[in-house]
This record gives structure tokens, C-alpha cells and sequence, in this order.
């Protein structure tokens, strides 16, 4: 669910509905509350990721996904009002975000996702969700197991180059993640296989992939064993895992993985622990000069149950959101925004 970092630019609102579903369900009382509930999809929320409008940040959207046979994409605003939609998608799973893509000439931002039951990716216009890519790009072709679910988009520092690392219900136990790279022809989007990585324990599943754009690592979520680390530029390939970490403390599966970038170096990774409903916090930076070694520095306790997916940013957004915004995906079809000063808070307490 990270996602692209955007380095940061120079009172609580419930709806009534909203209200309605915190209150039927069971929710930790050591949790912190969201400022923003969203208004409810048609079925089965998933994933989110975060788009800053450059030109005018208290325009920025959340992005999300309703995973159903019939399922949708979502665009919120920073109320949580749903603004915009794509119906009738195929079960779409994760969604990612990419800056300054270039179409015909123009630089245009994308959302892209996996479309389960068509076994390919779907690429969207920023922000009016406008389709570019002729209906689908096809993955993992010629594979036995092609059921798509995670998906990240990396954009190379060096040349604007954009990638996205796709992964699936199940996979070989190396090789498992399929990075291609996206490119323009004649006005559609086309994907362009480049690597294949990443080791797989068989456990259970992958779903969860992150990119840390300014650092320039790949991180996913192999459920109930913990979170593996590569480097993102296929062209610096060599296929070694640079750490596993978050092989503690969960109580079962490994889910979201969201990047709060501090400055261009340091800040933190965050981790759903589902079934805790929390999040399991890391530094980004590492430990002691030792950039691959990620420990737990905090466990944050919040109201939204059983999250798959998560974003975050440190461009303010307005006064509710004056550090950033973290945002979890929550059982009850909703999404919840929170106030990056009140997950810091709990960060900064341990």
C-alpha cells in the first residue's frame, strides 16, 4: 500500500454514516482517533495512496480502491467526501501513485493498480481518473499463477523513469515480484518487463509493496514472516535481499508499509499489524550508521480495524493535517485520515 514519497512542499469531521459504523464496531480504546472518516465505497475497501495537487495542496485526493468482482476506484477529498469514481473494475486490489509521467509530449500524474480477475494493470489520469492505458496491461504472462494484488510504483531519480513492481496471490520462492518499467506508445501506456526479484517464504502471500523514491528501496510484506528490503533501480540489480525485519511482534500478518519521510534521509516505515490493529514502527534511516538494519522503535495503536493498506505524507494539508496526513484503509468500506502530530505523538512517547 507507499508508497512515493513527494518531499514536502515550501478539529475532528465525521459523517453521520461514519459515526454510525465506529459505533457497531469494536474498536481499541488506547486507539488513536481519525480526523476524517470517508464516506463508504459500494463494497470492500482495499488500498489508498495519496495525490498532492501541486498547485493547490487543500485540493489534493486520496485514491482508493473498493476490491469486489464489481469493485471501483475512489477519489476523496480532504473531507473524506467521495469526488469522482471508475466503476466497474475487476476486483482491483492496490493502488500507487506516480509524479511527472510523460504522454504525447505532456507530463501527466498517474494512478495505477491490479485488476485481479483480468490479470493486468490499470493506469488512470491524475486527477480526473481518466483511462490511459487501452483497457489494461497484461503481467506475468505465461505464468501459472497470475492473480494479481500488490503494486508500487518506483520513479527513478536519475532520468524520471517510472516502474511498477506488481505482485501476486502466490509465486516461486525467488523471483516473485515482476518490476516493469511504463512507457508511452502512441498515447497508451504500455508496461515493458525488466526484472524479476524477490524472495517468497510460501507462508502465505505478498501484497503489500512500498517504494521509497529519495532513498531508492523496495519494500513488501511477506505475511507472518516480515518485511524484505532490495534496491529499486533495475539497472543496480543484483537480486540481494538487503534485509528481513518486522519478524517480531505481529500477531499475524504483515500488511500496509507507508513512508514518512522527516528530511531527504530519515523518518519512519510503518508496518500494519492487522490483527492488532496498529502500526508497527521502523526507522528509515536504520540503526547506528547501519542503513539495512531496521528495529522496532514504537507500536501506535489505532481505531481502524484489520488494515490492508496505508499512504502517508509530509506536505501540510491544511489545519487538520498541518504535518501530514496518514491514511489506513478500515473495515466498514471506509478509509480514515489522521493527523501525522497525533501518530508522532505516540512515536516520540516511547
Amino acid at each position: 500500500m507507499l508508497k512515493n514519497i513527494l518531499a514536502p512542499l515550501s478539529g475532528l469531521v465525521l459523517f453521520g454514516a461514519c459515526q454510525v459504523n465506529l459505533a457497531k464496531t469494536a474498536v481499541r480504546q488506547d486507539g488513536i482517533k481519525p480526523v476524517i472518516v470517508t464516506q463508504e465505497t459500494g463494497h470492500d475497501t482495499d488500498d489508498p495512496a495519496i495525490w498532492i495537487n501541486k498547485a493547490d495542496t487543500l485540493k489534493s485526493l486520496i485514491i482508493g480502491t473498493d476490491k469486489n468482482s464489481e469493485g471501483g476506484l475512489y477519489a476523496f477529498d480532504l473531507e473524506g467526501k467521495i469526488v469522482n469514481k471508475v466503476m466497474g473494475l475487476k476486483r482491483p486490489n492496490n493502488v500507487d501513485i506516480a509524479y511527472g509521467f510523460k504522454l504525447n509530449g505532456q507530463s501527466v500524474d498517474i494512478a495505477v493498480l491490479t485488476e485481479r480477475e483480468t490479470n493486468s494493470i490499470r493506469v488512470f489520469r491524475l486527477p480526473d481518473l481518466t483511462p490511459l492505458d487501452n483497457g489494461g496491461i497484461p503481467v506475468f504472462l505465461g505464468e501459472k499463477e497470475q492473480s494479481l494484488m500488490g503494486i508500487a510504483l518506483y520513479t527513478r531519480r536519475r532520468d524520471a523513469a517510472i516502474f511498477a513492481i506488481v505482485g501476486r496471490k502466490s509465486g516461486p520462492a525467488d523471483g516473485y515480484l515482476w518490476q516493469y518499467r511504463l512507457v508511452d506508445e502512441g498515447g497508451v501506456v504500455k508496461g515493458r518487463l525488466v526484472r524479476k526479484f524477490g524472495a517468497y517464504s510460501g507462508k502465505k502471500e505478498i501484497e503489500s509493496i512500498a517504494v521509497d523514491n529519495q532513498l531508492g528501496y523496495i519494500y513488501y510484506s511477506d505475511e507472518t514472516v516480515g518485511v524484505r528490503k532490495y534496491v529499486a533501480d533495475p539497472s543496480k540489480w543484483n537480486n540481494i535481499e538487503l534485509a528481513l525485519f518486522a519478524k517480531d511482534g505481529f500477531a499475524s500478518d504483515h500488511e500496509g508499509i507507508s513512508i514518512y519521510p522527516s528530511t531527504d534521509t530519515t523518518g519512519y516505515i510503518l508496518v500494519s499489524n492487522q490483527q492488532n490493529n496498529s502500526f508497527m514502527v521502523y526507522r528509515r534511516e536504520g540503526e547506528n550508521g547501519h542503513a539495512n538494519e531496521h528495529k522496532l522503535i514504537a507500536e501506535v495503536p489505532v481505531s481502524t480495524l484489520e488494515s490492508d493498506g496505508s499512504d502517508v505524507t509530509a506536505v501540510p494539508l491544511g489545519n487538520k493535517f498541518s504535518k501530514g496526513l496518514f491514511v489506513a484503509m478500515s473495515n466498514g468500506k471506509v478509509f480514515h485520515y489522521y493527523s501525522w502530530e497525533d501518530i508522532a505523538g505516540k512515536i516520540e512517547k516511547k
